[in-house]
């Protein structure tokens, strides 16, 4: 049984616990964090973004800024992110027609009230509108775009095992519909050290610096994710479904973490807690998510044993 990774405590009392695995690597790249099973395989699910981002930008995206960015986007669904799909899209002569990502509600609850349920809106939508403009580059199918081994995701997946230095261990769907590889937590962190620490002009740089430079085309205005990287300059962060979470930092640090019940809540305080245990100094009030009661504050969530 993985360690305790993170208390919910309300009005004094521990309702609530989160366990995980975590894996992080210091400037060298070497491991310094080790808890749970960092060397076992995980879906990293949207933590995976990045690297098919860089597969596709080696392959002739000529995506630069906010659209670069949003290829790797697990966005909100806000109004910004939707009309860069459909400018990704009308840049390779597509319509969001040819988007095989499901109808979705937006992420982001203010845009939710007032928005339609739409492939556009679906989180994954700039990545599925980047992947398809790859394939008009290259002349490949577009049709099939999602298949395991449509030209596009064998790229991809040999991309996934160079950046992370493993095999893939196992190959599922992703909740968008995309394939999906299994790798470790440690490769995970490894792929992102390497997107971070690449040379200036790389694929990998460039994704690198279009993330950091655009953290709410990544994300959302109101996101977590946005957040950390406005608040701690030169840092990468990647969420991912089931409780994910992937960082860098410029210098070479780096790590991953999954929450074994798949919480999303639990995540933003062990990555804040990850960070710190390789002494990043983060902003006290991102290092824990406040419990309410009422209209008062009783409680909060709180990373442990980091």
């Amino acid at each position: 049984m993985h360690p305790v990774l993170v208390e919910v405590e309300r009005s004094g009392f521990v309702e609530s616990r989160h366990r995980g695995s975590v894996a992080a690597l210091a400037v060298d790249g070497s491991p310094v964090v080790r808890i749970g099973s960092p060397d076992d395989p995980i879906f990293p699910r949207s933590a995976n973004k990045p690297m098919q981002a860089v597969a596709m930008a080696r392959s002739g995206l000529a995506l630069e800024g906010e659209l670069l960015a949003l290829s790797s986007a697990s966005h909100s669904g806000e109004d910004f992110h939707v009309a860069g799909v459909r400018e990704i899209l009308a840049g390779a002569g597509l319509t969001p027609d040819a988007l095989q990502c499901p109808p979705q509600w937006p992420l982001d609850p203010e845009v939710a009230v007032r928005a339609e349920r739409s492939r556009l809106r679906m989180n994954c939508s700039g990545k599925h509108a980047a992947m398809l403009a790859t394939c008009v580059v290259n002349g490949w199918p577009a049709e099939s775009y999602l298949h395991v081994d449509h030209p596009l995701q064998l790229m991809i997946r040999g991309t996934v095992e160079e950046l992370t230095g493993e095999r893939v261990a196992a190959t599922g769907v992703d909740g968008c519909g995309a394939p999906l590889f299994a790798v470790s937590l440690m490769g995970v962190a490894r792929a992102l050290r390497a997107i971070v620490t690449a040379e200036p002009g790389t694929p990998e740089r460039r994704l690198a610096d279009a993330m950091r430079a655009h953290p709410e085309w990544t994300s959302g205005t109101r996101r977590d994710e946005c957040r950390l990287m406005a608040a701690v300059p030169g840092l990468l962060v990647k969420c991912g479904a089931e409780g994910v979470d992937a960082f860098a930092l410029a210098d070479g640090r780096a790590g991953a973490i999954k929450i074994d019940d798949g919480s999303m809540r639990a995540r933003t305080p062990v990555t804040v807690a990850t960070l710190r245990a390789l002494g990043v100094e983060v902003p006290d009030e991102l290092a824990t998510v406040p419990l309410h009661g009422g209209d008062e504050i009783v409680g909060e969530i709180r990373a442990v044993g980091i």
